[in-house]
């Protein structure tokens, strides 16, 4: 079994896909809701976490600009592969 943490809805936190990588700490990201936003990399993730083109992540939309977002989480493979198993990965997004 591999531990996962989900999305919280009640905090506006959704599944979204990096698409593409632009530099200065920002991901273009594919969302659950079908709207492309601009993702942004706290600083706490930046050198812990390294992000791909692909990868399976939770994001929060700011309440103030809904076309950017901030990156809460980032799924391993094997955790991106569990949630697809189980169902868990919305249709839009699902590319595992």
């Amino acid at each position: 079994m591999v531990r996962a943490p989900l999305p919280k809805e009640n905090k506006r936190e959704m599944f979204g896909v990096a698409d593409q990588l632009l530099g200065a700490s920002k991901i273009k990201i594919m969302c659950a809701d079908g709207k492309s936003r601009m993702g942004r990399i706290p600083g706490k993730l930046k050198k812990r976490m390294w992000m791909r083109e692909g990868d399976l992540l939770i994001i929060r939309p700011w309440e103030f600009q809904d076309d950017k977002a901030d990156i809460i989480y980032r799924y391993t493979r094997t955790q991106s592969s569990y949630l697809a198993r189980k169902k868990a990965i919305p249709e839009t997004i699902n590319i595992f």
